[in-house]
């Protein structure tokens, strides 16, 4: 189980719109250079789709954390374990794949093969920025009420 946090706590939408802010500006910053890396194409075009996909993320992120801690509320053991942080940040991650693959392909003029191996690699650096993200966002603000055992 987590320790308490080291900053301060946060709850309900406070939390998420903080959450949300904050991991969205590092993945525009990250998924520009990355983009324009792959590609070879530069920041500005990139950061178009960059900024698309955080908009389509924002939305999925809520979507995905609500549904998460409903499903997390009901688990008899509480906290956030490894295994459970990792299911969180597959299941994220891989539920982006759907949509932002097809949106690569058609604003890089690529095939959809071609955007899912090109994607791959963000898959693998977003995969490992959902985690390390979210262990250091629960070690600043404290876990959700999800995630607490009940008092």
């Amino acid at each position: 189980m987590d320790k308490q946090p080291t900053l301060f706590r946060l709850h309900g939408i406070r939390r998420r719109l903080i959450y949300v802010t904050l991991y969205e500006l590092i993945a525009i910053a990250a998924a520009t250079a990355g983009l324009a890396l792959l590609t070879g194409q530069g920041a500005g075009h990139s950061s178009v789709v960059a900024v698309a996909a955080s908009a389509i993320a924002v939305v999925w992120n809520i979507a995905f954390n609500w549904a998460f801690e409903r499903w997390e509320a009901r688990q008899a053991v509480r906290g956030r374990s490894i295994a459970r942080r990792i299911a969180h940040a597959i299941g994220f991650e891989g539920g982006l794949v759907f949509t932002l693959v097809p949106l690569f392909a058609w604003w890089f003029d690529i095939s959809l093969w071609h955007a899912f191996v090109m994607d791959l690699g963000l898959i693998v650096f977003f995969l490992c920025y959902t985690f390390v993200f979210n262990w250091v966002f629960d070690h600043l603000f404290g876990l959700p009420a999800s995630a607490m055992a009940p008092a």
